[in-house]
């Protein structure tokens, strides 16, 4: 059994902003010019699963093409010092091309694809193109392995039973305004250090056992390196 410290970070859309791809919703509420309730529900997939499917292609394509930025390589390199695990709103693998190896996806991955009838069937997407008349093995269509509003998040105990074993709990690039996954910052009552960067992290003052850091993603990990390791 390893006496690593274990330290969580928990990622939001801003970690991955920096590699250039869009956060989910910009001040207009849309996502890539389609309004949330058109692609990311499942009563649009049961409307229009064509535009479903061409909107997450389109995303895969984007992620496909980002490479993992400096914030996703200071977080794997960590793992020499400590027991990492990376819980992320993200449904990109930058984590994983970066080099972390712990990562637990609450809103799914887009490099996967799942089964309409049985949600534990999924697969890997070779290239960036799921189309209708892609099947899992039971024969039925697949869909994006996305958790979209209105569905419960699978992973969530598994989450918050991580958070609760932090020694040292890290908060990146997220708001904090998407429930149910913003409430998983409670469970982090063992924590003996806990370190939220958000450039509008100034917000937050209320948090008080929190240091506060308002940087962007890069900078801001970069800048905690010494505090973690101290």
């Amino acid at each position: 059994m390893s006496n690593m410290k274990r330290l969580v970070v928990f990622t939001g859309a801003g970690m991955s902003a920096e590699s250039g791809i869009q956060t989910f919703r910009g001040n207009d509420g849309l996502w890539e010019n389609h309004r949330i309730e058109d692609v990311a529900t499942p009563e649009a997939w049961n409307r229009n699963p064509e535009l479903v499917m061409e909107f997450y292609n389109q995303r895969r394509k984007g992620v496909l093409t980002a490479q993992p930025n400096g914030g996703h390589l200071k977080i794997a390199s960590w793992q020499r010092d400590f027991s990492v695990t990376v819980v992320t709103q993200n449904i990109d693998d930058l984590h994983e091309r970066a080099g972390s190896n712990d990562v637990v996806h609450l809103h799914g991955e887009i490099r996967k694809s799942r089964s309409t009838v049985n949600p534990e069937l999924t697969y890997p997407i070779e290239g960036w193109s799921l189309s209708l008349g892609d099947r899992c093995e039971l024969g039925s269509q697949l869909r994006p392995h996305i958790v979209w509003f209105g569905e419960d998040v699978p992973m969530l105990e598994k989450a918050a039973a991580i958070i609760e074993e932090a020694d040292i709990f890290v908060v990146v690039g997220t708001s904090l305004q998407v429930y149910p996954a913003a409430g998983l910052i409670q469970y982090a009552f063992r924590a003996k250090q806990k370190i939220i960067i958000d450039p509008n992290a100034h917000n937050l003052t209320t948090k008080s056992d929190w240091m506060i850091v308002s940087e962007g993603a890069v900078k801001g990990l970069s800048s905690i390196e010494a505090e973690l390791l101290r």
